[in-house]
């Protein structure tokens, strides 16, 4: 049950975040899209009857065609809000208005959103794009890690946000090595070399601190510092207490990795796995690399790439379907009116375009438009093939490296079967 609420999450996510993409890339070609923001505690009809008034005023504006355009969209509005006698738990966002396309085509969108957290504002707002950033913050990840690489030449330090690595910064340090110079005591290069450390060390922790303590709602969102490095130095930077106190009571523990540059910060995520078990990347991670073991195996049970995909999920092959997040393709149904022919294929979808910008073809028989009866986002399609064998979905970040050679290398399509086929 728990593993079915996680996959409709990620799912939810995904969407909302598409959502959020397109309504991005729709411009007016005036202060004519019009942003709604509805709390759950404000009254629907004091919605309607200030956008009621807003339709008077637009009398005001000069441009007829903007006039016209807003005036539409306000009452597409109206019509819409008389399905609301209140709004849900979580308020609702509505972006309409009508939308450039290319050339002179536009169209009137109308999207509604119920937001994934409660709204605490309301917004009425028209503009020549929709007013997003307040829905965009409810993408960002709740909890924060601080990651944190050192050894006695340099440092690196971020933060892991979700499936994300964030690099924010390092140093290099001026501690000299091992060996003395000629003219010196044993005794002497010894204090002046601790000396340079203590101060290489006092560098990292103010510095690694201050990046941490800015992050926002630091109290709330910050679960805690890891950190890597080699023995014993990892290990001597802890017991000195050189980050804030703050900061050092949140350090979740100290990890062996080779690399103490920004690459550090990858492996101290993969040594600390167990320190973040159940954490998003690294259930991603593991998916991945179980993906990438099976594949260069003889006998090894992966597949990837949308044909093959397809027919492993008809013949309920696929255990494990591995869909990357940063898909943007649909599946498009296509009927020929002349002569009934019917056709499916996959398109991309380009960033600020629409299926309606794509070229659907002719009639390989007859020669007539092909007609779009239907479009389903890729996603949305193969999980569902997937879920009537009851193969598990996972959504898959390109944040990190692995997540990045899903999509870039296997199309964003891949699968763990249950068993070997020709596919």
């Amino acid at each position: 049950m728990t593993e079915e609420v996680e996959m409709d999450d990620a799912r939810k996510r995904y969407e909302f975040k598409k959502t959020l993409e397109k309504l991005e890339s729709g411009e007016g070609s005036g202060t004519e899209l019009i942003t709604l923001y509805i709390p759950p505690d404000k009254q629907i009809y004091d919605v309607t009857n200030q956008l009621k008034d807003e339709f008077g005023q637009c009398a005001n504006i000069k441009s007829k065609q903007t006039r016209t355009n807003v005036q539409s969209a306000i009452s597409s509005i109206l019509s819409r809000l008389k399905y609301y006698k209140r709004p849900p738990a979580n308020g609702i966002a509505v972006f309409c208005g009508t939308v450039q396309l290319y050339g002179d085509r536009t169209y009137l969108q109308c999207t509604i959103i119920e937001p994934p957290e409660p709204l605490n504002l309301y917004m009425y707002r028209c503009s020549s794009k929709f007013e997003l950033e307040p829905l965009m913050q409810m993408l960002e990840e709740k909890y924060v890690y601080g990651l944190l690489v050192l050894d006695k030449r340099e440092a690196y330090w971020g933060f892991l946000r979700g499936n994300r690595i964030e690099p924010m910064g390092g140093a290099n340090s001026t501690v000299p090595g091992k060996m003395r110079k000629g003219g010196q005591s044993a005794a002497r290069f010894g204090r002046l070399r601790e000396i340079a450390i203590d101060e290489f060390y006092t560098k990292i922790g103010e510095r690694a601190s201050a990046i941490y303590l800015a992050e926002k709602d630091f109290f709330e969102r910050f679960k805690g510092v890891l950190i890597g490095g080699p023995s014993p130095t990892k290990e001597e930077f802890e017991k000195g207490n050189y980050l804030h106190h703050e900061v050092q009571k949140r350090i979740i523990g100290l990890f062996d990795v080779a690399y103490t540059n920004e690459d550090g910060l990858a492996e101290l995520v993969d040594a600390a796995k167990d320190a973040l078990k159940g954490m998003t990347v690294i259930e991603e991670k593991e998916f991945m690399d179980r993906f990438l073991k099976e594949l260069v195996k003889d006998a090894g049970v992966a597949a990837y790439g949308e044909e093959s995909i397809r027919k492993n999920l008809e013949i309920g092959a696929v255990d494990t379907l591995l869909l990357s997040a940063s898909l943007r393709k649909s599946r498009l149904r296509m009927k020929c009116q002349s002569c009934g022919y019917t056709e499916e294929k996959t398109v991309t979808i380009p960033p600020g375009k629409t299926v309606r910008d794509i070229p659907l073809g002719n009639c390989p028989k007859c020669s007539a438009p092909l007609v779009l009866e239907e479009e389903v986002d890729i996603i949305d399609e193969l999980a569902k093939i997937a879920d009537q064998s009851s193969a598990k979905v996972e959504l898959i970040s390109d944040d990190f490296e692995e997540g990045s050679i899903l999509y870039t290398a296997f199309g964003g399509i891949a699968a763990i079967l249950r068993y070997r086929t020709g596919y």
